[in-house]
């Protein structure tokens, strides 16, 4: 009976667990019940199929979405959009509105949904809005649901949006998203098309799953440090003794408090419908990492900027602040945010799947070499959707990727590859197993790849892992440029079939020999070996691919004119949208770079040299009263050489400082850098020689050890 109650009780609250999850998104299930039948029918037709939304069902919807936030105690509203400031942007109105009688009701109208109105002046523009001119619209995106957002003051009714300027123009990262998500579907069906004569009336589709990682420091140790505040990275420290090189923390036990705070995250995600799966400890002490299932890209972006909402949160309940630079501690493991990229097609099969039959794996084959084709020929603007002041510190070590662009196969994808350079793949390396068919290529074991944790795009088995993304950036950016080049390389492709059709060619034939001209040009992008060695610098350099250590000289590549060429023909960015964003992304990085350089400067002068030169102080007086009481010999040596030691550092200090200061009032970010670097430098070595209770700032021993 007690074992039989026990079961009864825990049957009980997983079904009320999973009954909570997506309680608070407008899902299907929600739309079934507050839309009329047919007004459901027909919101659900434009999401699955990607359609424009038709005119006359938006009021019924909005009343719909109204009852359903007030059913949730939500009476105010926000069109939750994300400008390129690289966090989210919400304008709350109520649902209230006045009645002639004096009283009121609580109304939602159709064009409340569709439409919304906030300032445009203040947000990042590059040029396309001046300061006198405020206007800019939000517009609802179907595709993704609303939800409601809970807060101690109370819950609020979220509709993802989309942001554009009077003109038309894209203020935002969902807008281009979207439209390279449209630009995919429709070159991926093309193609699908030529293979199998007809395609289903769907879109095709990209998925991805984020893998966020983050750091985790006790909230008293955060507001001791002015870096952390101001930068979110520590730009004094040292390593201590002991820190991530025993591998002992990675998968490791997770700590009470942490663990406490991540079941807090899952719940929250869960009721948002994220399908939040996993969470451990990575690398370096204190960091941790949160992983979704894989979602269409369009949510999962959303989704993913969601998350990272609820981590800075959930932190905060917990006494702990979560910190999600890059690299918020030298010496250690960064942050990323590994992007699984893959690509469904109409028939809802992922695309990046080795199949059952032949037919099936040359289309398999047709996108890996699309996806090689495109890294290859677009290396420089994926390096530049990367390109932050924050990632430029992380990539090049500790597990980040480094900035040479390429492409990581596995040893058996790869023999295919070379086989399909040679004239066509016979044989799987795996079973030397032959399979005569629609095509000549062979059947191919799923998951056949090692992983290789120096590439920056690795085939991991069904997807491409793009790993040089940070963790502090919106999934938008690199994504929309993945897109539009794999869109590009699919049009190539169908191109090619197309005029080779037109001559009489078979299309088996004309894959074959397109996809070995593809290899043949392509090929110096795969590298399967260590990223991070000079061999590999070298070799890269041979092979002449990209090169590019700075964000500075990376984020050129967004207005090349093979570039701006590219986004206009598939009507991502117009040239003026383009430029935009290159002037707005510069100068967010120079802003960061300043901000810095003032931040260390304001550090070292107010809270470093002081604390030296207390010490120093201290240290010579004691030598003096020793030579006075007649003391000599080792210590009185040791003394004077500690002071000497500690004048020698502030002297840098000072040398350090000056030329920051310099640095700052001339605004180049790399002289800034350099300066900051020699500040640093004395600062971190004063650390090991001034007395622990004189140093004004936390320790890293701390900060990573005690949370």
């Amino acid at each position: 009976m007690v074992i039989e109650k026990k079961m009864r009780e825990e049957a009980k609250i997983e079904k009320e667990m999973l009954e909570r999850y997506g309680e608070n998104v407008f899902s299907f299930k929600a739309m079934k019940q507050f839309l009329p039948e047919k007004v459901y029918k027909t919101l659900k037709n434009v999401i699955d199929k990607g359609e424009a939304l038709p005119e006359g069902i938006a009021d019924d919807v909005a009343e719909g979405i109204k009852k359903w936030a007030i059913s949730k105690g939500a009476f105010h509203y926000t069109h939750w959009f994300q400008p390129m400031t690289g966090a989210t942007a919400e304008k709350h109105d109520s649902l209230i509105h006045p009645t002639e009688d004096g009283g009121a009701i609580f109304k939602f109208s159709g064009k409340e949904l569709t439409q919304g109105e906030p300032d445009a002046s203040s947000f990042p523009s590059g040029g396309i809005r001046a300061t006198f001119e405020a206007r800019g619209y939000t517009a609802w995106d179907p595709t993704s649901p609303a939800f409601i957002k809970y807060t101690e003051e109370g819950p609020t009714l979220c509709i993802p949006t989309a942001f554009v300027s009077y003109t038309g123009e894209a203020l935002d990262k969902k807008t281009p998203l979207l439209r390279s998500m449209e630009a995919l579907s429709k070159s991926t069906r093309r193609l699908i098309k030529l293979f199998d004569g007809k395609v289903p009336d769907r879109r095709a589709f990209a998925t991805l799953g984020p893998e966020q990682e983050y750091f985790l420091i006790d909230r008293e140790f955060y507001l001791a440090r002015p870096d952390l505040v101001m930068c979110g990275r520590t730009l004094f420290g040292n390593c201590p003794p002991k820190h991530q090189q025993m591998d002992d923390h990675y998968f490791g036990s997770i700590k009470p408090r942490v663990l406490a705070f991540m079941e807090e995250v899952d719940r929250e995600c869960w009721k948002l419908g994220i399908p939040a799966k996993t969470r451990h400890n990575e690398v370096s002490p204190a960091q941790f990492e949160i992983a979704p299932v894989f979602e269409e890209l369009n949510l999962s972006v959303d989704h993913n900027m969601m998350v990272m909402q609820i981590l800075k949160e959930t932190a905060e309940k917990h006494g702990l602040v979560c910190l999600l630079h890059e690299k918020p501690f030298a010496g250690v493991n960064g942050s990323g945010k590994h992007n699984n990229w893959s690509l469904s097609g109409p028939d809802g099969k992922n695309l990046l799947n080795p199949g059952d039959s032949p037919h099936e794996n040359a289309k398999f084959l047709t996108m890996v070499c699309a996806v090689i084709r495109a890294v290859d020929k677009y290396q420089k603007l994926l390096r530049a959707s990367v390109a932050t002041a924050g990632n430029d510190h992380r990539l090049g070590a500790n597990e980040a990727p480094p900035a040479i662009v390429s492409i990581f196969l596995g040893d058996q994808l790869t023999d295919i590859i070379e086989q399909v350079e040679k004239g066509g793949a016979k044989a799987s390396k795996a079973n030397d197993k032959l399979t005569v068919g629609v095509t000549s290529l062979p059947e191919l074991p799923k998951d056949v790849t090692d992983r290789n944790r120096t590439s920056p795009f690795a085939f991991t088995g069904t997807k491409f892992e793009f790993r040089m993304v940070g963790s502090t950036m919106s999934c938008a950016g690199p994504n929309l440029v993945l897109n539009t080049i794999v869109a590009e390389s699919l049009d190539y492709i169908s191109d090619e079939i197309e005029k080779a059709m037109g001559r009489g060619e078979k299309v088996n034939e004309a894959l074959q020999r397109i996809l070995q001209k593809i290899v043949k040009e392509h090929k110096r992008i795969i590298f399967n070996g260590d990223n991070y060695t000079s061999e590999w610098e070298q070799e890269a350099e041979k092979r002449g691919l990209a090169n590019i250590k700075t964000s500075d000289e990376a984020l050129k590549a967004i207005v090349t004119p093979e570039n701006t060429k590219l986004f206009e023909k598939y009507c991502v960015f117009s040239e003026k949208e383009l430029k935009s964003r290159y002037e707005i992304l510069h100068e967010q990085y120079e802003m960061a770079i300043d901000i810095e350089g003032r931040t260390s400067l304001d550090m070292a002068k107010t809270m470093i040299l002081p604390a030296a030169l207390k010490y120093q102080k201290k240290v010579a007086k004691s030598a003096a009263a020793l030579k006075a009481a007649g003391g000599k010999g080792t210590a009185l040596v040791g003394m004077k050489k500690h002071v000497g030691k500690l004048s020698e550092l502030t002297a840098q200090l000072y040398a350090g400082m000056d030329k920051l200061e310099k640095a700052i009032e001339k605004g180049k970010p790399p002289a800034t850098i350099k300066a900051m670097s020699e500040v640093r430098n004395a600062v971190d070595q004063l650390e090991a020689e001034v007395d622990e209770r004189l140093w004004p700032l936390p320790k890293y021993r701390e900060m990573l050890f005690i949370y």
